[in-house]
């Protein structure tokens, strides 16, 4: 438990770190990056939660499936957001 503890705390960091040194005309294409391996989070948690007997892991993979599937609602509407600036205003 403490092993996954500090590879999570680390990953936190060198993630934050990482997306923080990204320029701004790259966001949308990795936001589209981005929303794909949260699709593919979204089909692991509802592997994990209809496939296990465990009551605390079906509470793992709700809990993933809940965080997944804002973070690629919330990837979408950035990236439609963003690709609105380019649009002509008529």
């Amino acid at each position: 438990m403490l092993d996954n503890l500090i590879i999570f705390i680390l990953a936190s960091i060198i993630g934050s770190e990482v997306i923080s040194k990204v320029p701004q005309t790259l966001h949308t294409p990795l936001m589209s990056g981005s929303n794909a391996i949260s699709g593919i989070t979204i089909v692991g948690a509802l592997v994990v939660a209809g496939m296990v007997d465990d009551p605390w892991a079906v509470y793992v993979g709700v809990a993933a499936l809940i965080f997944a599937t804002i973070n690629v609602v919330g990837g979408f509407m950035v990236t439609d957001r963003m690709l609105q600036m380019f649009k002509k205003k008529e």
